[in-house]
């Protein structure tokens, strides 16, 4: 593979990082229906050791508005609880002794505003980390060129990696505007 080749693929490599991480940054932020990627940062205090919520617990949602917490140990209701509790991810959980049952607020207007904000918020750091990786190509085509590679292949290049990186910022937009639907739907 060419040098130029090797550049280009790296650019869009760390695009698609940046992408993945924004999506799996979306999942995080509610958008009025419950999903167990809610408590996905939850860690609890398991016989004197943080784990996450996920490896002592099922975590179901048998509705829309509700998130079900199973411990495998009845004796990890408590410590799960305050978890929840001390995360202040605004949730109440409720026990029926063998489970840890959460039901998911309605979103007010201004907290769907303050979501659709937070969304835009995430898709900006995607887009100057895609920035940052077009930069980064755009230097090494720049020293290529200084090491004795053609004007004409410089400039095919950079066009290849603009090209790349609109394609990956026209993503980005795709992810926030389809976040922004969901969580402005009633």
């Amino acid at each position: 593979m060419s040098d130029t080749a090797s550049l280009i693929a790296q650019c869009e490599d760390l695009d698609r990082k940046a992408v993945d991480h924004l999506d799996n940054e979306l999942v995080k932020i509610r958008a009025g229906r419950a999903n167990p990627a809610m408590l996905e940062g939850i860690r609890v205090d398991y016989y004197g050791s943080e784990v996450p919520l996920s490896q002592v617990s099922n975590i179901n949602t048998p509705d829309a508005r509700t998130l079900l917490i199973q411990p495998w140990e009845k004796k990890m209701i408590e410590p799960i609880e305050k978890a929840i509790q001390a995360a202040n991810l605004g949730f109440n959980p409720s026990n029926n002794g063998d489970n840890i049952i959460i039901l998911v607020p309605m979103l007010t207007e201004d907290r769907r505003k303050d979501l659709v904000k937070a969304a835009k918020a995430e898709g900006e750091q995607a887009k100057v980390s895609i920035r940052g990786a077009r930069q980064k190509a755009m230097e090494g085509i720049k020293k290529l060129q200084k090491d004795g590679m053609p004007e004409d292949g410089a400039k095919s290049a950079e066009a290849e990696v603009d090209k790349v990186t609109g394609i990956w910022n026209k993503k980005v937009d795709a992810l926030i505007e389809a976040k922004e639907k969901d969580i402005l739907k009633v």
